[in-house]
């Protein structure tokens, strides 16, 4: 399939997860709370939850490589199953954060991951809890991971994430120094389904202009709000990640305000173009 060959994420292994009963567990991250490091970047309920990082600080939640031990959380220390997950099929030599991200009823802004960093990271994702209407983006494809799936995700081209489903998915986030290095992976299993790419239509001309028409009057009030339109429709329409931002730029244009209009240039620029290490986008 076409999209199978364009995409530059991998899937590396599939992990025997039904051997593991984590229902307890994953209802646990349902009712973490979140501290809100990357509102600017998500839309309806998306979430973070860390359970090891180099502190063991739970509200140090903000990827950077560091290069201290790994540590637990107080989050991590009340999900021990979750965690054998990753030591048992993970060597920890250079796993430098294990986090969850939940994600119900939402989307994020298509974006490039490590920008502010000199050296990108190795990125691994593998649902534990997942349905049909979650999905991942990269460049022009859009696919869904399975659960138990062990991705290796391609950070460095404009990628998102979205999901109609009102019950959240939890994707298991381990990010590993070195993008070069290979991530060993033990006790693995034979997949057993081909890769899930998503087909979508071209979009009609019908369409993007009601989309352009429906934020003319976009303000730096709705500016967030309205963003969320743009990201979904990439995932309902043959696109490439980085037209969101053609779009809404476009948008912002024929509102004729040019505070609006720089702020869309903007959030262009901090997703996919250029980001300072601590840098915030501000709507």
């Amino acid at each position: 399939m076409k999209g199978i060959s364009l995409l530059k994420s991998q899937r590396l292994a599939v992990l025997p997860i039904n051997s593991y009963d984590l229902d307890s567990e994953l209802s646990v991250v349902d009712g973490h709370e979140y501290e809100g490091e990357y509102d600017a970047l998500t839309f309806g309920a998306w979430s973070c939850h860390v359970l090891a990082n180099g502190s063991g600080v739970k509200s140090d939640i903000a990827f950077r490589p560091h290069s201290d031990s790994l540590t637990l959380t107080e989050l991590g220390r009340q999900l021990p199953k979750i965690m054998s997950v990753v030591s048992n099929h993970f060597s920890l030599d250079r796993l430098q954060w294990v986090r969850i991200f939940s994600l119900r009823d939402g989307a994020m802004a298509p974006h490039v991951d490590f920008l502010e960093f000199e050296e990108p990271g190795t990125r691994v994702q593998i649902p534990l809890r997942t349905s049909e209407e979650s999905l991942h983006s990269e460049n022009e494809t859009v696919y869904h991971l399975r659960r138990g799936e062990v991705w290796r995700i391609h950070t460095t081209d404009p990628h998102s994430a979205g999901s109609t489903s009102d019950t959240a998915r939890l994707s298991l986030c381990l990010d590993f120094a070195d993008a070069d290095e290979p991530v060993e992976i033990r006790g693995d299993i034979p997949p057993t389904e081909p890769i899930r790419i998503i087909d979508r239509p071209e979009p009609t001309e019908a369409e993007l202009e009601e989309l352009m028409e429906s934020c003319r009057n976009l303000t730096p009030a709705t500016m967030r709000s309205g963003f969320r339109r743009f990201a979904d429709l990439h995932f309902k329409r043959r696109s490439h990640a980085a037209t969101v931002f053609d779009w809404y730029v476009e948008a912002a244009r024929r509102s004729g305000d040019e505070e609006v209009i720089a702020k869309a240039q903007a959030f262009r620029t901090y997703c996919i173009e250029k980001r300072r290490q601590g840098e915030t986008f501000e709507w």
